[in-house]
């Protein structure tokens, strides 16, 4: 597995890094995607240190930027095949600004591009260049996305953007699979340490989602990275098309 081409969007910060962090301590080379540069720089200088070997390249790009997507994945074609695409970008957006729709319809969309298109763009700029046979596609999605988000607002729309990748995916699944290709949703459930909570990750709000699982813990980015490292791994070969669930116990699989 040495010296795969991993590519991870959201790569700097959170489970991104740890997901960056995992492949590259296992040899991969490892581009990191995201929209501040100065991150990233951090991150791949991290990483480098930690795997004692100089594995990440950092590329700064605006996911839902059409034209920064397409000079993104040049540049990314130009080291190879990709054997592995992670598409772990998204974030929780800020509630409308008031209760008017039109305030609504700025959040859902906002939600929309943050947490389904940057994985539509990035996945359809790099569809020629993933490996066949033996590449591996992987959607983070989200616990919110099987059980629904609160209410009608911006938790709403995260989870519905989150749900979107889902049927997405099964629709790459049946046109990748001929050529060998895996294609898989990781959805986590509480994963602390994460930046993604904001001001609402209190104390009361962390012993709460420990209270929704059944083995009394928070999830950690590393065992987001753990489930993702075996869903890219050749072992992996016949698992494709699925949503796997990766939540303490808070969502009981269905």
């Amino acid at each position: 597995m040495a010296d795969r081409l991993t590519v991870v969007s959201g790569g700097g910060t959170g489970i991104g890094r740890a997901i960056a962090h995992a492949f590259a301590a296992d040899g991969d080379r490892v581009v990191i995607l995201g929209r501040r540069p100065e991150i990233l720089e951090r991150a791949r200088a991290e990483i480098d240190r930690e795997v004692g070997a100089p594995r990440v390249l950092p590329l700064a790009v605006d996911l839902t930027d059409p034209e920064q997507v397409t000079r993104a994945a040049g540049a990314i074609a130009a080291l190879g095949p990709v054997d592995v695409l992670v598409n772990n970008a998204g974030a929780i957006v800020t509630a409308p600004a008031d209760d008017s729709l039109a305030a609504l319809a700025e959040a859902w969309r906002r939600d929309l591009d943050t947490n389904l298109l940057t994985a539509v763009l990035l996945t359809s700029a790099l569809l020629d260049r993933l490996r066949r046979p033996g590449g591996r596609l992987v959607l983070i999605s989200s616990a919110a996305a099987q059980r629904g988000g609160a209410g009608a607002h911006s938790a709403g729309s995260y989870a519905a953007a989150k749900a979107a990748l889902h049927g997405w995916a099964f629709g790459l699944a049946r046109q990748l699979g001929p050529d060998g290709i895996t294609v898989n949703v990781l959805a986590p459930g509480y994963v602390a340490d994460t930046p993604i909570f904001g001001d609402r990750a209190t104390a009361d709000f962390h012993a709460g989602k420990i209270a929704d699982t059944l083995v009394g813990r928070a999830g950690t980015p590393a065992d987001v990275a753990a489930a993702v490292g075996y869903l890219a791994s050749p072992a992996a070969g016949y698992l494709t098309g699925q949503v796997i669930g990766l939540n303490g116990g808070a969502v009981l699989g269905r």
